[in-house]
């Protein structure tokens, strides 16, 4: 059973519409339409709690670096934040990463990546792939990470190390992680009246914007199709109240059948990002992944 927290964002969810620009595929082109004109803000919030905040700007994206307070971080996770490949980062990324940091005892690399309609899939997970090398070179032991669409940035580059550069991540984070782009899953279906946020419709038109000129299995796009023989370790959440979730399962089957080291959090009757929620089931998922990322990146 959900916790009361949990079950109070599930129906606020539902009464303040956040699904709104993904049950109505009209509403999300005018959403791609709005963030043409209208990009939305990236900043962090000021006087995160435990570390300090520094930007850079190498090749014209935005990149920030987030250390803890003594400066002298043990390794780095490179994070894409999600939202649909056309939302910027919010306020509970940001609090997320912050921790993460403070926790870990880590730096955090979060690239500002060019959203649709400015961006595709193929140059931002090139780009990814680059900055993590960067920031393995710089910091030595090296993660990367993302949540919802940012999953799909991060596998992806994951994919792309290990077969151009026969480098794996000492840890790969992938919370709710979207998988398989052509939303085709036969069980999406019955799970989607349970979800107060995602809805295939509007996700489909984010994605075809997002995939530019490749195929939907195309591992640069949905890494869901990808080679996962020699990934890992990878730690995976995923909510059952979220449509990606069917996907999950899937990735879940095939990385165990590719002898990768997974750990699977399952949240029960939990929704899309949890993690990042302020419930009791995100806290302590907050709380796994701090000391799951400082125990993997410690030298």
């Amino acid at each position: 059973m959900p916790s009361f927290a949990a079950r109070v964002v599930s129906g606020l969810l539902r009464a303040t519409h956040a699904n709104a620009t993904f049950v109505d595929a009209a509403k999300a082109r005018e959403r791609i339409a709005e963030r043409r004109v209208r990009p939305g803000s990236y900043a962090p919030q000021k006087n995160l709690p435990g570390v300090t905040i520094t930007l850079d700007r190498p090749n014209g994206w935005p990149v920030y670096t987030i250390l803890p307070e003594n400066g002298n971080p043990s390794g780095v996770l490179v994070y894409a934040h999600g939202g649909a490949w056309v939302n910027e980062i919010v306020r509970q990324h940001w609090s997320l990463l912050a921790q993460i940091a403070a926790e870990a005892d880590i730096a955090v690399v979060v690239p500002i990546y060019p959203l649709v309609p400015f961006g595709t899939s193929a140059e931002v997970v090139e780009r990814f792939v680059a900055l993590f090398l960067e920031a393995r070179a710089k910091y030595g032991r090296a993660a990367i990470g993302g949540d919802s669409a940012g999953g799909q940035i991060a596998l992806s580059a994951a994919l792309d190390l290990l077969s151009e550069h026969r480098i794996t991540p000492e840890q790969i984070l992938l919370i709710s992680p979207a998988l398989d782009l052509s939303f085709g899953n036969p069980d999406i279906p019955a799970v989607q009246p349970h979800d107060p946020w995602l809805a295939r419709p509007g996700g489909i038109v984010y994605a075809e914007a997002w995939r530019g000129d490749l195929p939907f299995d195309d591992p640069r796009v949905s890494p869901l199709f990808g080679d996962h023989t020699g990934l890992g370790p990878i730690t995976m959440f995923s909510g059952t109240h979220d449509i990606l979730n069917p996907d999950a399962r899937v990735l879940a089957r095939r990385l165990r059948q590719a002898g990768v080291d997974l750990s699977f959090y399952e949240g029960t009757r939990q929704v899309h990002v949890y993690p990042l929620l302020p419930t009791p089931e995100g806290k302590a998922a907050r709380t796994t992944i701090a000391g799951l990322l400082r125990r993997s990146l410690r030298a």
